[in-house]
């Protein structure tokens, strides 16, 4: 297993430059369609989160790994049907462009789940 990053920067330079460049692409989606959310590392991966963790993304051997949890994979079943997905992961292969809107709406949708979900605990 990899040493645990201390930052997002030093996950990245773990890879080739290829690589890099769609761990860029994705931060940046994700930058953009999260403003609200901060930037972490958890589980030894870059996440963005709010109120919890929003997403992971990581880069694998064949692909890059996009986890928005089970609940931002089963949303979007119809949509993620030409990729291999598993509860609560989706794999982007490095031979194909990034599918960035997609990327960016599952990330909003999971914003929106987080945030009902801080409202209703505040409710209680």
């Amino acid at each position: 297993m990899n040493p645990k990053p201390t930052s997002v920067e030093e996950y990245f330079s773990w890879f080739p430059p290829d690589i890099q460049a769609k761990l860029q692409q994705i931060r940046e989606t994700l930058r953009a369609a999260l403003p609200e959310a901060k930037e972490v590392i958890s589980y030894h991966m870059p996440a963005f989160k709010t109120s919890e963790v929003l997403v992971y993304y990581a880069a694998a051997k064949s692909h890059l790994g996009y986890y928005p949890t089970n609940s931002g994979v089963e949303e979007f079943k119809k949509e993620l049907a030409e990729y291999v997905t598993s509860k609560g992961a989706i794999q982007f292969p490095y031979d194909r462009e990034l599918p960035l809107d997609l990327i960016a709406q599952i990330a909003q949708f999971r914003a929106e789940e987080a945030k009902f979900r801080a409202e209703l605990k505040k409710k209680r």
